[in-house]
């Protein structure tokens, strides 16, 4: 019987017809893909800088395959990209006067060649560029996919790094998340972050944090790497910031010891700078109960190769807030002035920012150990009284200046000044029973603080063998003169509860300026050497910091010197170790300590008086990084012990013999995952003990003030329904945290929920952006914070934002 050929089934057909068909259909699918996401618009934010690393970024952002040759793009610069775009209107704005053009292949992806008109066209072999160009040490980072991160920070003396290649766990948010959330001050973009929390009530007059379970007041913050420039009441002002950048733990290495001593991790704001593309943007802004504001943003470059550029940014705000008979006034301007040549590179900012807030909410303390926490107020319910303000002026100015002596070794030098002068007239609250019955001391504070910071340092390059070292040395020195007085004008006892108005007492026996009361001066010497090989995949950082504290008190009073004063000196070492087996990966470890100023022994003690050295914590930390090409993910675990004052019971001598101890676990996400859907946050698990206590009584009790869970997560999703539309959400979370040594006093766990909207549109020819927002959505009442050092701190009540702005 002969055989009958029939046609195979689609499940017989061999391996190879198998994978031809597959093959076949792939590439008739590509282009159509292809061309419906060209034909998508969508936003971007891609920063001026060399052509390469822009249209590498933009290639990733967009997910197609964008080949050409780096002969063609060397020595380009690109104009950027900002608004919402489709792929073809995007390589025509990134390719703007560089006489190239991009021209679409058959299977959906793009090539670059040369406008005809401009020069004799040439074949040139496709080179697909998958790795972006090394930025220089002072160029600020990429944005992330989505936008609202960037793809490094600075890390102190080191400059800056892409988060994939530091030994340390680094967020820095962008301006763009900044205008989209509707951020008032530091505070509110600190809320994207699950490592850090707030400890001073939201929308009053100054801000405070915890980073990592640890306090870091407003004055550890830092202006492009110098401290001393930031006002401490600061309110507004955000408006003039490209970046703010968030580096974890302690960091006496990196940047020297913080003002204030914070160890959990530092916080770094970055000027805005002009732009190659022309910027005049307004703002217009409402905030509940009845707030109003305008912000003007105008950047302009000019000269040969627009080498100059000046931007100017002036904001203001006031109105009513949501608590009851209060008010606040925040007004900010600044003027922002670079140059950019082929060796010389030179910035100056000068600014201004005043406040005035009208009966501000403030902590709450407690008397004493003896009973729980009461419930939280109703989160409208004003506590003060009706003549009660805060108000201050903050004058500062900075500039900079960098030289490449040679292709790989840059000088630069920095200086800064600020002047701050503040006036209050409020309560200090103390908690008597869990009815919430209080005493209250009123007090009125004139308080002034001048400071005067600079900076110099050398970094290069250079090779020995195989390995290459990236060489950093840095001078750092911080001089701050203050004044305060602060005497108690009367006090009063009412309830939580039921606050009673009380008579204003008569002040005319005080004036309005404060006498000089401490003097204080840091100054500091580090170099680090980072030791790269094995194509980066190996990197290790090395370096150590030679820190001189010196302070002096002053009796308000005569102007005398009060005690003996402080002069003291410590080394601290730093090490940190990135690993990269693969280019989407890298893991890290780091050993790095931080300073604060050493405690002086209180009244009563044995050796009233004495100040101790500067107090030297220390962290460990390893982690993983992981790019998924428009999500990343970052993994961390640490442990920071830090030293602390008690007085020993039977000796009565006061002694650094405490220690809390922090452990935690962190896990951060950020980018665009998917097409229209942006991520951003994570959760921090934290275990803070007290290891050493006096007398031994309350060790291995839960430190004040650390809860075990904090949780951040936004998110964004472009609505497919109506091009323009975005829907946003935020839920934060924090679990219970005690409030004593003892354990006794605690507050309960809360949960916030945010919502929003924006939509971008044409208004008259014009690019514009509509946002409204509704901050705490179920209108909790809750103690947003507990902290030994600043109290309990209460939430904000729901908030209604509402801000449009236009580009002309």
């Amino acid at each position: 019987m002969g055989r009958t050929d029939q046609p195979s089934s689609p499940s017989r057909l061999r391996p190879a017809r198998r994978a031809a068909a597959v093959f076949a259909a792939w590439t008739a699918a590509v282009p159509a893909a292809h061309a419906q996401q060209a034909e998508a618009a969508r936003a971007y934010t891609i920063p001026p800088g060399p052509l390469t690393e822009a249209l590498n970024r933009f290639g990733r952002e967009a997910g197609i395959m964008l080949s050409f040759s780096t002969d063609l793009t060397g020595g380009l610069a690109s104009p950027g990209l900002g608004g919402r775009f489709t792929v073809p209107q995007a390589l025509e704005r990134l390719l703007s006067g560089t006489g190239l053009a991009a021209e679409r292949q058959a299977n959906g992806g793009y090539t670059l060649r040369r406008v005809p008109e401009l020069s004799a066209p040439r074949t040139l072999a496709p080179v697909r560029v998958t790795a972006s160009a090394e930025p220089p040490a002072d160029a600020l980072p990429a944005p992330y996919a989505g936008g609202q991160v960037a793809r490094g920070g600075r890390a102190g003396l080191l400059g800056n790094r892409d988060f994939m290649d530091s030994p340390f766990s680094m967020t820095s948010y962008t301006a763009e998340v900044i205008q989209d959330q509707q951020a008032r001050s530091v505070g509110d973009v600190v809320k994207n972050d699950p490592s850090v929390r707030t400890i001073w009530p939201d929308g009053s007059y100054i801000s405070q944090f915890t980073i990592r379970g640890f306090p870091t007041q407003t004055q550890d913050m830092a202006v492009n790497g110098l401290y001393g420039i930031v006002p401490p009441q600061m309110t507004g002002g955000l408006e003039f910031f490209e970046r703010v950048e968030i580096l974890k733990g302690p960091g006496a290495l990196l940047g020297g010891m913080a003002p204030t001593g914070g160890i959990g991790g530092s916080i770094n704001l970055v000027t805005k700078r002009a732009t190659d593309t022309p910027i005049t943007r307004v703002t217009a802004s409402y905030y509940s109960d009845a707030q109003f504001g305008g912000h003007l943003d105008l950047g302009r470059r000019f000269g040969e190769d627009k080498r100059w550029g000046i931007r100017v940014n002036g904001a203001y705000r006031d109105g009513r807030t949501g608590v009851d008979q209060q008010s606040q006034q925040a007004g900010a301007a600044a003027i922002g002035i670079d140059y950019r040549g082929d060796r010389v590179r030179l910035s100056a900012d000068f600014g201004y920012h005043h406040m005035r807030t009208d009966v501000p909410t403030r902590i709450v303390y407690t008397d004493n150990a003896n009973f729980q926490i009461p419930a939280a107020p109703k989160n409208t319910l004003n506590l003060g009284q009706d003549w009660y303000f805060a108000k201050s002026d903050d004058r500062f100015g900075m500039v900079r200046g960098e030289f490449d002596l040679a292709p790989d070794w840059t000088a630069y030098a920095a200086a800064g000044a600020r002047s701050n002068d503040f006036l209050g007239l409020y309560n200090f609250i103390y908690l008597q029973n869990a009815q919430g019955d209080f005493r209250a001391n009123q007090y009125y504070q004139p308080t002034y603080s001048d400071t005067r910071t600079g900076q110099a340092g050398l970094r290069g390059r250079f090779a020995t063998g195989a390995v290459r070292h990236e060489l950093n040395l840095a001078v750092d020195a911080l001089h701050t003169e203050s004044g305060v007085l602060a005497p108690v004008v009367a006090t009063y006892t009412s309830n939580l509860y039921r606050p009673a108005p009380v008579a204003q007492p008569d002040l005319s026996a005080y004036g309005s300026s404060a006498p000089k009361t401490s003097v204080s001066d840091l100054t500091s010497v580090a170099l680090a050497d980072t030791a790269s090989f094995l194509d980066d995949r190996v990197q290790l950082t090395v370096g150590v910091r030679k820190q001189n504290v010196k302070a002096q008190n002053f009796a308000a009073a005569t102007g005398a010197r009060s005690g003996p004063g402080y002069n003291e000196d410590r080394l601290s070492p730093g090490a940190g170790l990135v690993l990269r087996p693969w280019r989407d990966t890298s893991f890290y470890a780091n050993y790095i300590e931080g300073l604060s100023q050493g405690p002086t022994a209180p009244a009563g003690s044995a050796n009233q008086g004495f100040m101790f050295a500067p107090i030297r914590s220390k962290q460990y930390e390893v982690g993983a990084k992981h790019d998924f090409g428009r999500f990343a993910a970052t993994l961390a675990a640490f442990q920071i012990s830090q030293p602390s004052g008690a007085t020993d019971p039977a000796t009565q001598l006061f002694g650094v013999d405490g220690e809390q101890r922090n452990r935690g676990i962190e896990l951060n996400v950020f980018g665009e995952p998917l097409h229209g859907v942006r991520l951003l946050g994570g959760a921090a698990l934290m275990d803070g003990v007290l290891t050493k206590t006096a007398g031994g009584t309350y060790d291995g009790n839960k430190a004040i003030g650390v809860p075990a869970t904090q949780l951040n997560l936004a998110g964004e999703w472009d609505a497919a329904f109506l091009p323009g539309l975005t829907l946003t959400g935020r839920v934060i979370y924090t679990s219970s945290q005690y409030y004593n040594v003892a354990n006794s006093q605690s507050i309960p766990s809360w949960t916030r929920v945010d919502l929003g909207l924006r939509y971008r549109t044409r208004m008259a020819g014009r690019a514009a952006v509509l946002r409204a927002g509704v901050e705490n959505v179920f209108d909790r009442d809750y103690w947003a914070a507990a902290s030994s050092s600043f109290g309990l701190a209460r939430g904000a009540p729901r908030t209604f934002l509402v801000s449009m702005t236009l580009d002309f």
